[in-house]
This record gives structure tokens, sequence and C-alpha cells, in this order.
């Protein structure tokens, strides 16, 4: 046999069979167009009224998705900017600290030096006037003693004399022993 035949053949054997069953069915072909075109109509109706803005509305929704993450990339942007821009104002902020520090330092020395310098002058002014006072007081102390001194020789030589001395006597005898003392 031909090929054609066969393929008709099937064919033919199909419609047969698709036609009892429709009949064994009890297929109306009079409802069966009128549910089609009813069918159509409510699938026309609900493309148009319902899928139509249902869609529009999903479109509009996958725009606003998109404007927020181009929004979100944005931000982000400018987040990192923001970012950085801290991080160099920190970084000028601790450059800055650090130059101040070393420069309350170097002051702080200055003055320290400053001020050891006023604390050696008042010490070697207070060791100066010590040392004055001390010479004062030895140059004092040794008059004192010159003359307690010229007053025990005279004293002693009268009573080792046995006589009342002047006023002349005294003195020479004071200006002696005050030559011998000084020698």
């Amino acid at each position: 046999m031909e090929p054609f035949v066969i393929f008709a053949n099937i064919g033919g054997d199909l419609a047969q069979m698709a036609g009892d069953t429709a009949t064994q069915f009890g297929l109306d072909w009079k409802h069966f167009i009128a549910q089609c075109i009813s069918f159509a109509l409510v699938a026309a109706l609900l493309y148009r009224f319902a899928y139509k803005p249902i869609l529009r509305l999903l479109e509009e929704r996958r725009n606003t998705i998109a404007e927020g993450l181009a929004n979100a990339d944005k931000i982000k942007e400018e987040l990192a900017k923001t970012e950085a821009s801290r991080k160099e104002v920190l970084a000028q902020a601790n450059e800055q600290g650090l130059k101040f520090i070393e420069e309350a330092r170097a002051a702080a020395a200055k003055v320290q030096e400053q001020e050891t310098q006023k604390a050696i002058a008042a010490a070697e002014s207070i060791i100066a006037k010590a040392r004055e006072a001390a010479a004062a007081d030895h140059a004092r102390m040794l008059a004192e003693l010159k003359r307690e001194v010229g007053q025990l020789v005279v004293q002693t030589t009268a009573k080792v004399t046995g006589k009342i001395l002047t006023m002349d006597d005294q003195r020479r005898l004071a200006e002696e022993t005050n030559k011998q003392l000084a020698a």
C-alpha cells in the first residue's frame, strides 16, 4: 500500500471515532456552538475589563519596582560617597588633632623650659640673697666678737694690772686686739 492511502485511512477512522464518541456522550452541536460563543464573549470581556487593567497594574508595579531599584542604587552610590567624605573628614580631623597635640607638646615644653629657667633664676637669687645675708651676719658677728673681745681684754687687763684704765688706754687696747684678730 501507498503511504498516502494509509494516512487517509487513519484520518477517516479517527473522524469516524470522534463522531461516534460525540454521539455516545450526547453532543448537541447547536448548544456546543452557543457555549463556544458564550465562552468567547466571556473571555473577551474578561480580557478587556479584568486582564488588561490587571496587566496594566502589574506593568505599573514593575515600573515602580524598577524605579525603586534605580533609586536604591543611586542612594547606595550617594551613601558610598558620603561614607568616603566622612572618612576623609575624619582623617583630616585626626591629622589636625595630631598636629594640635604636637603643637601643644612643643608649647608645653617651651613653657616648661621657661618655668625651669625662672625657677633656676629664682633659686640663684635666693642663694645669692642667702649668701649676702650670711656674709652680713658673719660680718656683724665678727664685729660683735671683736667688740666683746676688746671689752674682755680691757676688763682682763684692768684686773691683771689692778689699775683703772682710762678711756684712751681702753681704746688703744681695743685697737691693738682688733689688729691682732684681723691678722
